[in-house]
């Protein structure tokens, strides 16, 4: 069996690292613990982001924390119609 880092973010590196800028955030993009949600470098943008849901890409963010907020959003927004049921 393969051994997992204990720290999944350092698990998902982009294999073309020197193509992405050295803005302030996160230039190799953020996956969620449980993985249903991701954002992750768009086009040749060096800062806008597609936002991944279970596969599908839902959103097109300008900028890394505009991708964090939109994320939590949805997250939130899903729990609160889970609770309405």
């Amino acid at each position: 069996m393969s051994q997992s880092p204990e720290d999944y973010r350092n698990f998902y590196k982009p294999q073309n690292r020197k193509l992405l800028s050295p803005v302030v955030g996160d230039p190799d993009g953020y996956i969620t613990k449980d993985g249903q949600w991701a954002a992750v470098p768009f086009g040749n943008s060096d800062v806008k982001l597609a936002i991944i849901n279970n596969g599908k890409i839902v959103h097109i963010a300008r900028n890394y924390s505009s991708a964090l907020t939109y994320i939590k959003k949805q997250i939130s927004a899903g729990k609160k119609r889970r609770k309405k049921k």
